[in-house]
């Protein structure tokens, strides 16, 4: 088998936090640190504000003030 370094750090989502676009409260988020061209940046998964608004996965970090 063949390894090819450590891609720890780039496969491992970051906890961030952002203001929900509906309210303005905090929500965490997992971004992701690499993978696919255009898929840095992006939201792991869906995250529900506790208003109810859905923050989508595949969602840009930037699309949210932050």
């Amino acid at each position: 088998m063949l390894l090819d370094g450590c891609h720890e750090g780039k496969h491992t989502p970051r906890l961030t936090e952002v203001k929900c676009p509906q309210c303005g409260e905090w929500v965490e988020v997992f971004v992701k640190m690499g993978g696919a061209p255009g898929e840095t940046g992006t939201l792991v998964s869906d995250e529900a504000c506790i208003c109810g608004h859905v923050l989508p996965a595949g969602s840009y970090e930037t699309d949210y003030e932050g």
